[in-house]
């Protein structure tokens, strides 16, 4: 008889799950999801206070694989952002978790990716980056590298957009880049992002097994796993875990403290890193660039940014639990606020 393991908040990892998938054998998406289990169940966030949010195309379909007893909505395409501003405002109590795909996000959702990036918005926000619109017979997506082709027609022969450069150039408060074969990484850079107050962007490079699986194509398994620049070994430690029971490691290593008192530990690799220096950061994405490689990691990191909600100054208890003679202004404070329109 085998025990039944469970987190912290005494939840087996079974209450984490959701339906079955029903993308193509093989897809990256999945293994993202299976890793989204993992760090919540590892991090021990009540599944009722999650809540997902999707846009349209392949990788919005898989909130329904994960976190089944939790809160979602799935919005029209590209609109995710907007959605999740309004959703944030009204309960910032819930942890919000969105999922977009590279066509939701660098194509028709890019206004509102800017914007949300903008605003400092508390979610973790994962890219699934497969290069193509594999809802619609694979065409290439606007993050697609110039040169890679897939297992049918032409090489793509435009620029690509780099949603982590994009993102460090706007101020995002978290940024990152994996590979949806690299479970432990992500698993880390996920658990992080989770513990991050603020805007939380994990690029992650998920091959499409039906349309670019192919060796031409930069964003095959077999390709990245060959050109993938690690910045540094990437390891999670929680908050409930005290830092002294855990190993040290040998060579040189930076702890970066998270909002909740959670500990991002980065063991270098090669060379020397810092993810506090958003122009190290940008020359990391353009070398790797210039190589045709992949540079994965914790890219860029400032928790001093201020939050959407810290800005507007909303109150401490979230709209959706004030009273409405709280929410409803009284005639004369609703005067005093007039008075003072007309002042100015």
């Amino acid at each position: 008889m085998s025990l039944i393991k469970l987190n912290v908040i005494d939840l087996e990892k079974t209450d984490y799950k959701g339906g079955k998938s029903s993308l193509c054998p093989g897809c990256g998406h999945d293994q993202i999801s299976n890793v989204i289990i993992q760090a919540a169940w590892e991090n021990g966030i009540p599944p009722e206070s999650i809540a997902k949010m999707s846009g349209i195309g392949c990788s919005s379909k898989t909130p329904a694989y994960f976190l089944g007893k939790s809160h979602g909505f799935n919005t029209v395409h590209g609109r995710m952002p907007s959605v999740t501003t309004g959703a944030n405002m009204v309960n910032k109590d819930l942890s919000f978790i969105a999922v977009s795909g590279d066509g939701d996000t660098a194509s028709i959702g890019i206004g509102q990716f800017i914007h949300a990036i903008r605003r400092n918005l508390n979610m973790v926000y994962i890219i699934e980056n497969n290069g193509v619109y594999g809802l619609t017979k694979g065409q290439y997506s606007a993050t697609v590298e110039k040169g890679s082709k897939k297992k049918k027609g032409m090489p793509n022969e435009q620029q690509p957009i780099d949603l982590c450069a994009m993102a460090i150039n706007l101020g995002c408060s978290f940024v990152a880049r994996s590979f949806s074969g690299s479970k432990k990484q992500l698993t880390s850079l996920i658990r992080a992002a989770m513990s991050h107050k603020g805007m939380a962007i994990i690029d992650v490079i998920s091959p499409c097994v039906s349309f670019s699986n192919n060796d031409e194509s930069y964003r095959s398994y077999n390709y990245v796993k060959g050109n993938d620049e690690i910045l540094h070994i990437v390891d999670y430690i929680p908050h409930f875990t005290p830092l002294a029971e855990v190993d040290i490691p040998e060579g040189k290593f930076e702890d970066i403290k998270m909002f909740d008192g959670s500990t991002l530990r980065l063991e270098t690799v090669g060379s020397n890193h810092d993810p506090s220096d958003a122009v190290s950061a940008l020359a990391a994405i353009h070398h790797a660039t210039g190589e045709n490689k992949h540079v994965t990691g914790l890219l860029y990191f400032n928790p001093e940014i201020e939050t959407t909600d810290e800005a507007l100054g909303l109150t401490d208890t979230p709209l959706v639990n004030l009273s409405e003679n709280l929410m409803r202004p009284s005639a004369t404070s609703l005067e005093a606020v007039n008075q003072g329109f007309r002042n100015n």
